[in-house]
């Protein structure tokens, strides 16, 4: 048995820790707040309790408010030039999941020469070194999805290449916030599509060719809270003990991102967004779900066997449609989001070329054919 550890992010876990940044030494004198195009950094005044907390310290901050749920690299660009102009020193990503990708991402275009794509591994990226670093990047999560509070990973789309991309060495956030008094304003159903992400990324890494010791038992643990809480949260939003086990949820599944990895769901999934902007993550693997571990579950019984264990259940495909059940998201359809039968096998094509590397980190080798066949069992 080997294996390398290494998460050097400082997290601020609890209910009120956003209050910790007015005396927590920063990164910088000056950041790039990126947050999404919605509302809700405003409506909540979650963005000008950031911006005085800095104040606090003396940290000057710029605000740059494009960002949307399927990142593209146009903002990154463009977030990038406006941190190079103001002269910010550190990034901070405020928000959701695509708000502290798009973070991540505009820390390292501030930094480096030429097109974000030319670092890109998968599909047209060029796969160039990242010779310069990033700036340091400050996640602070106001939702429960995709862990990256405690991954070096950032998602964006350039077209209809969606890609994962991070460099451990300088992507990790220096400093992350996870406050679940910030998440009580997410609405059911994307707490439902956010909490689901993160099930997925604690069950992938489990199944991962790569798991490790560390990382199950962080999965495992996701999974369990994930089980008993998410159904609660969506219920009642105002849950603040609930949305606290769900947010730890994440976290811990960020921590599998960091020590194990997603597996090919995410290839496929990341395809389907990629041709549909509009669907969002969570609810494409939601879609997947069922077909795709259904397929894996004979082929590594004992690790579907610890997962059903964790849910409390003997079968864990039965008992993940059951908590689906619970949380009101078993019926979503791909054809409510303009996906079309026909398009499944250009979809399992750009999933091969954009995202391969995951098929590699499979419990076993999946063929084109039978992700596709995923694809079209999932279809609806």
């Amino acid at each position: 048995m080997d294996f390398d550890y290494y998460i050097p992010t400082k997290i601020l876990f609890g209910a009120g820790k956003l209050n910790q940044l007015e005396t927590e030494k920063l990164p910088g004198q000056k950041a790039l707040i990126v947050i999404s195009n919605g509302t809700a950094m405003h409506k909540y005044g979650y963005l000008d309790r950031v911006k005085t907390l800095l104040k606090q310290q003396n940290i000057e901050s710029v605000v740059y408010d494009k960002i949307l749920p399927n990142p593209i690299k146009e903002h990154v660009t463009e977030g990038a030039g406006l941190a190079r102009e103001n002269g910010c020193d550190f990034v901070i990503g405020l928000g959701g999941g695509s708000s502290i990708d798009a973070a991540k991402a505009i820390a390292i275009m501030a930094k480096n020469p030429g097109d974000y794509w030319d670092y890109i591994h998968g599909g047209s990226g060029l796969g160039k070194p990242l010779e310069n670093g990033a700036l340091p990047i400050v996640a602070i999560t106001t939702t429960a999805g995709t862990g990256t509070e405690a991954d070096p990973w950032t998602v964006i789309t350039n077209k209809d290449e969606k890609i994962g991309f991070g460099n451990p060495a300088c992507t990790f956030p220096v400093l992350s916030v996870v406050d679940p008094e910030l998440m009580v304003s997410v609405p059911p159903q994307l707490t439902a599509f956010q909490g689901f992400d993160a099930f997925f990324h604690a069950a992938e890494g489990f199944i991962a060719n790569i798991a490790t010791p560390v990382s199950d038992l962080y999965a495992l643990e996701s999974i369990r809270l994930l089980t008993q809480y998410l159904p609660v949260a969506i219920k009642n939003g105002d849950d603040i003990e609930a949305r606290g086990y769900v947010a730890l949820a994440n976290t811990l599944s960020g921590m599998v991102e960091s020590t194990s990895s997603c597996t090919s769901e995410h290839s496929l999934e990341h395809a389907l967004s990629a041709f549909h902007h509009n669907l969002p993550h969570g609810a494409g693997l939601i879609m997947l779900s069922e077909a795709y571990f259904s397929h894996f579950a004979n082929k590594v019984p004992a690790r579907f066997g610890r997962m059903a264990t964790a849910m409390g259940a003997k079968d864990f495909v039965q008992a993940l449609i059951k908590l689906q059940e619970a949380c009101g998201v078993n019926n979503l359809k791909m054809s409510d989001y303009g996906i079309t039968e026909g398009e499944l096998g250009d979809v399992a094509k750009n999933a091969r070329e954009t995202m391969g590397f995951l098929y590699t980190l499979d419990p076993v080798p999946l063929p084109d054919e039978d992700a596709e066949a995923i694809l079209r069992a999932s279809f609806k």
